[in-house]
């Protein structure tokens, strides 16, 4: 066993084995990951550069989107190039130490995509069922608070998972088979008892995840009730369509989530692997991906900035 450091049960790299079963097709597949990881990019940084450039996005909402966006960016940049690497070149070694940092990564960023989204809902309910209040509710520091406390909540919470799967015995090998150090798939390889890791998995997306799912609820069930309670049916359409972004972004990002989610932990004997593997890059890529285009294409107020910011730079070349 010369993976292994020295007499100790810690393998000094791991290998990560791509999508077992569709190895020919690892070329085929990088095609589409890698494109939507480009407009990920493209969209993401375009998206914060025009919400930070138009004085007139300078609002709640679209600072959140921000938040939003930059959290996409680091979600998938977290995993896409170097699984791209695997279906591109075969580099499939990674450090065990930075196998545990992508894996804290990961977790981290998708957590504070989830409290983003709660976030947004919340802003959402303020907006609709307080329009009076509004600004002076969510001011710029309570924004910045909120921020900062849903990415401690991440840190504090995924920490431990590196910890848990540092302290495993690796007796059976280092090869795992995904694109990226996800925390039970790491696990899983292992010959030891990994129940704690999967209960404090499950404990995590449950504090997490649930506590995000349970808040958005109860913020669109509020929303509903105020909307539904407005006398005109121009405004009822009006108020409405201020939250259909964030609708399809929740969508977005919790439908792929919760596949890959029980997936792992309960049909991981039904379903085929290489179904599981591509799901969880698609859960890790699809929001960043579609999240642009959806704000872009659903907001009023994004579309005329766009459109602003393009007869802007039109009249800048025609200048030259």
């Amino acid at each position: 066993m010369s993976f292994l450091n020295g007499t100790s049960l810690t393998p000094a790299s791991f290998i990560l084995n791509g999508i077992p079963g569709l190895e020919e097709a690892h070329l085929w597949i990088s095609s589409p990951l890698c494109t939507m990881y480009s407009i990920a990019i493209t969209g993401n940084f375009g998206l914060m550069y025009l919400i930070y450039s138009e004085e007139a996005l300078h609002r709640p909402m679209y600072i959140f989107l921000a938040l939003l966006s930059f959290t996409d960016v680091l979600m998938c940049t977290s995993t896409l190039p170097n699984t791209l690497c695997i279906l591109w070149f075969n580099l499939k070694e990674i450090d065990f130490k930075a196998c545990l940092a992508q894996m804290f990564f990961v977790h981290t960023f998708t957590g504070m995509e989830s409290g983003v989204l709660m976030l947004m809902a919340l802003d959402r309910y303020v907006a609709i069922c307080y329009p009076l209040r509004y600004a002076t509710v969510l001011t710029n520091a309570v924004i910045a608070r909120a921020g900062l406390l849903t990415f401690l909540r991440g840190v504090v919470l995924v920490f431990p998972f590196p910890l848990l799967t540092k302290r495993l015995p690796y007796c059976r090998g280092n090869v795992i088979p995904h694109t990226y150090c996800d925390h039970m798939s790491v696990a899983k390889i292992s010959c030891g008892n990994v129940r704690i890791n999967a209960v404090y998995g499950l404990m995590v997306a449950l504090l997490i995840g649930g506590f995000d799912i349970l808040c958005i609820t109860i913020s669109y069930t509020m929303i509903l009730r105020a909307v539904v309670s407005l006398s005109s049916a121009d405004a009822q359409q009006k108020a409405f369509s201020t939250c259909t972004a964030h609708i399809c972004a929740i969508v977005i990002t919790y439908v792929p989530a919760f596949f890959t989610f029980f997936t792992h932990r309960f049909g991981g004997h039904t379903i085929p692997p290489h179904i599981h593997i591509i799901m969880a890059n698609l859960y890790l890529l699809m929001p960043p991906t579609m999240n642009p285009i959806v704000y872009g294409v659903k907001t009023k107020q994004i579309r005329e900035s766009v459109i602003r910011f393009l007869l802007k730079g039109k009249d800048g070349s025609h200048n030259i």
